[in-house]
């Protein structure tokens, strides 16, 4: 489930294929000659503290619960491109941490908007409970054998959302379609849990190890191989294969260059994000993308303006504004998701950190978005508003966000098939899709 390799050795030559069957390529090709929406999501593992990454300074408690590591409110030589540590200005109440300077286009263009006070009603504080109720989608349910996000790939599409060739008349999704192994990838050592169950899904490290491994004229020699196998199906099972090769050889990361000037972080998370946008512009059919954040668990010495969670803002900014600008006229198709399992606490503690806390703030990128806005009820901070007199109280479950990226951007018809026991309703959603 995880790998989904299959490795075919003749000597010294060895094919390495990625859910590699008959008709692959044959469907690849399909994807790839059509129009195809895309979602990827960026999960902030480690309960990012979504009061200093997205500031109420209109609010008067968030100074007084954190009198060392709040973010000072905009100034003028902030608001008109001067240096300094306050908060950008969205809207008079709302600002970003002035590490997610590069993310302040999106939202002055209207493609970014943020949900705030969102998350699970459920009262857990582990990171790992909470993980895994976001990405299977059932808070408080631990049985649940499968994730969100591969209960979409399962979910019947209207219509009108299906990928289309130009020219071409969409026809209902159906359980027999032929869909693309390269349909839903998550860029990392193993598929995460939001990836994992009965529909397909893939997990790489990196686009590269996609191919024929052996010494020079390996490919030339297997290709041939097939190419005199007196099945004919068989013959065009492999020509189909190397076709899909080719296609992907154009994306490897020794050669690929990001369009448009992007300019990638160097960690993880940026070169994942650097890969999905090869997958993205390689057409291989791409529809559901999955990476990583680590690192956002300060208890300690978190820092203002400055400090560990700025420096973990200044990555995440920078590879999601690179991948935008990659894309390019691509993101008209495209929304990018972002979450962490909860949010800290109101106040800071001893340590100038913060505890596990409640409530968060989840972006949302894209052509599609109705940006510009910071959606959501704002409960309030004062300590009689807060969740357990100590967070920031949910007022938007998380689940509505996802139903409406699901159901407006995907097209999945039903959305109570892939949140089970809960009962979705287009009144709750946001609104930030048109």
């Amino acid at each position: 489930m995880i790998s989904r390799r299959v490795l075919l050795r003749n000597g010294g030559m060895a094919l390495v294929s990625l859910g590699f069957a008959p008709g692959f390529v044959a469907r690849t090709a399909a994807a790839g000659a059509s129009r195809r929406k895309l979602l990827i999501t960026i999960f902030q593992r480690g309960a990012a503290d979504g009061l200093n990454i997205v500031v109420p300074f209109g609010e008067r408690d968030y100074y007084t619960a954190r009198p060392t590591i709040a973010i000072p409110a905009p100034t003028r030589a902030v608001q008109t491109g001067g240096q300094g540590g306050a908060a950008l200005d969205l809207d008079g109440f709302f600002g970003l941490h002035p590490r997610l300077a590069p993310l302040l286009p999106l939202w002055q263009q209207r493609s970014l908007a943020i949900v705030h006070a969102c998350g699970s009603h459920d009262p857990t504080r582990s990171h790992f409970d909470a993980q895994d109720y976001m990405e299977s989608g059932t808070p408080g349910v631990k049985s649940t054998p499968d994730g969100w996000l591969n209960r979409v790939l399962k979910a019947e599409r209207r219509p009108d959302a299906l990928p289309e060739s130009p020219g071409s008349t969409p026809s209902p999704a159906s359980p027999s379609a032929p869909a693309s192994p390269f349909r839903a990838v998550a860029l990392g050592p193993q598929l995460p849990r939001t990836l994992q169950g009965t529909a397909a899904a893939l997990a790489m490290t990196d686009v590269n190890r996609f191919g024929v491994r052996g010494g020079a004229g390996t490919q030339a020699s297997f290709e041939a191989e097939y190419a005199a196998a007196a099945d004919r199906v068989l013959q065009r099972t492999g020509q189909d294969a190397f076709d899909a090769m080719r296609q992907l050889d154009a994306a490897t990361p020794g050669r690929y260059q990001p369009a448009n000037g992007a300019a990638y972080p160097r960690s993880a998370y940026g070169q994942a994000l650097k890969q999905i946008a090869q997958l993205a512009k390689a057409d291989v059919g791409l529809e559901v993308a999955f990476a990583e954040s680590t690192q956002w668990d300060h208890h300690a010495n978190e820092g203002a303006a400055n400090g560990q969670l700025a420096n973990r803002l200044d990555d995440f900014a920078q590879g999601i504004a690179a991948l935008v600008t990659d894309l390019g006229s691509r993101m008209q198709d495209v929304v990018i998701l972002t979450m962490s399992e909860f949010g800290r606490a109101v106040a800071e503690n001893g340590n100038r950190g913060t505890d596990h806390g409640h409530a968060n703030a989840m972006f949302i990128v894209g052509g599609p978005v109705k940006g510009g806005k910071v959606y959501g009820r704002w409960p309030g901070l004062a300590p009689a508003q807060r969740h357990d007199g100590r967070d920031l109280a949910v007022t938007t479950d998380f689940r509505d966000v996802f139903s409406e990226v699901a159901v407006r951007h995907l097209g999945v018809k039903d959305a109570g098939a892939v949140f089970p026991g809960y009962a979705i309703s287009a009144t709750r959603f946001p609104g930030f899709l048109s």
